[in-house]
């Protein structure tokens, strides 16, 4: 038996033993969701005891190096682990924008001391961060941004406003870009750390059409940020900005499914008979574009492992990934005929299936909108001249 094979096998056995039977269900509501962070609140004891056994083991952060909090597993031994979570049906231990987009970006262009202070925190869910990129005007024309920070010495005194900053409301720390040279568009950003409970900083919840509200305004008035807390070099958080874009996007194509999700079919079959041949042909092709999806997926990471990763390959699966997506909530709504569009009874848990499908539409706008990603693709990978 390989070395893979008995890992996968320990893996197995670890996750019997250990993944607590509620934590087997699917997410129903985003209580069942674990963020972490000094004030998330446990919706009951077997979230609580998932995360902690998962952190004790580096299980959060499985392909993370031992030191910052991970297990240290290669790319094929994380597979495993993300196969055996599916094959379980386990939840993630943990949800974090820490795990997904900050931390790739602190392991790369992170100092020494940066590493050790914040990795091991977001790996353990001490700490929830937000992301402070778009503003008002500056959405897809990201260097646009006007959030300045002035030196006074021994910090920064950061004034202006950020939009759409998911979860901002509810978050402990952010990741920002500031301008902090007003005569240089790309090489006047600097990627900086804060505390949302510093001084001056204050939210906003934005109402969306699903009734739902992630995304907040958030605004920063005189706040003071230590030199310390700047990720990369000063002036050069282009570069930190742009390869956490590369991770934001791959998370966000993730939404799409793929293997990992199981077969839409399957689940719309169980919740009730589909008489509609045409329906389920439509379902049937959406379960084969997903593995495909899939595949292209795993495809691109084992690429970027080896250093062979196209820099635009993020931006085709954010767009194949968006797509899929609202695919996928299309056709739950069609399979689920007018019931689906109730709203708030308890029988449709609150309308779910309705405002996910509506949440869906923003896929194509945040991290990036569709039309930016396929005029990268054009440009940077089929070589297509410019308009």
């Amino acid at each position: 038996m390989s070395d893979l094979e008995n890992f996968r096998r320990e893996i197995r056995t670890w996750l019997e033993a250990n993944c607590p039977a509620e934590m087997r269900e699917p997410v129903k509501d985003e209580d069942d969701v674990c963020w972490g962070g000094r004030n998330f609140h446990f919706k009951n004891a077997a979230q609580k005891a998932w995360l902690e056994v998962c952190a004790a083991k580096g299980y959060t952060v499985p392909d993370w190096p031992k030191p910052y909090g991970g297990a240290g597993f290669s790319a094929a031994e994380a597979k495993v682990w993300r196969e055996e979570l599916a094959r379980l049906g386990a939840r993630p231990p943990l949800s974090s924008f820490g795990i997904w987009m900050l931390g790739p970006a602190l392991l790369k262009f992170g100092t020494e001391e940066q590493k050790v202070h914040y990795l091991g925190q977001i790996a353990r869910g001490e700490i929830r961060w937000c992301q402070g990129y778009s503003e008002p005007g500056s959405g897809s024309d990201l260097v646009s941004l006007q959030t300045f920070g002035e030196d006074k010495g021994d910090h920064w005194v950061v004034n202006g406003q950020k939009i759409w900053t998911s979860y901002a409301d509810k978050a402990d720390w952010i990741f920002c870009l500031v301008r902090t040279d007003k005569t240089n568009k790309y090489q006047g950003i600097s990627f900086l750390l804060f505390d949302m409970a510093s001084p001056g900083v204050s939210t906003k919840p934005i109402l969306l059409i699903s009734g739902n509200s992630p995304f907040c305004e958030t605004f920063f008035d005189n706040v003071s940020v230590p030199k310390n807390q700047i990720v990369g070099e000063l002036n050069r958080g282009w570069d930190v900005a742009k390869y956490l874009l590369g991770h934001e996007r791959e998370m966000i194509s993730a939404t799409g499914g793929g293997d990992r999700a199981g077969s839409l079919g399957a689940s719309v079959s169980r919740a009730g008979a589909l008489q509609d041949p045409v329906l389920r042909a439509d379902l049937a092709q959406f379960d084969v574009d997903a593995l495909a999806f899939s595949a292209m997926s795993e495809k691109f990471m084992d690429e970027v492992k080896v250093g062979r990763g196209h820099p635009a390959q993020p931006n085709m699966m954010k767009y194949a990934g968006t797509e899929l997506n609202k695919r996928r909530l299309e056709l739950v709504m069609a399979a689920g005929g007018s019931a689906a569009l109730e709203w708030d009874s308890e029988a449709s848990n609150g309308g779910s299936h309705a405002r996910n499908w509506l949440r869906t539409k923003a896929n194509s706008i945040e991290g990036g909108t569709s039309e930016v990603m396929l005029g990268v693709i054009s440009k940077r990978i089929l070589d297509l001249p410019g308009a």
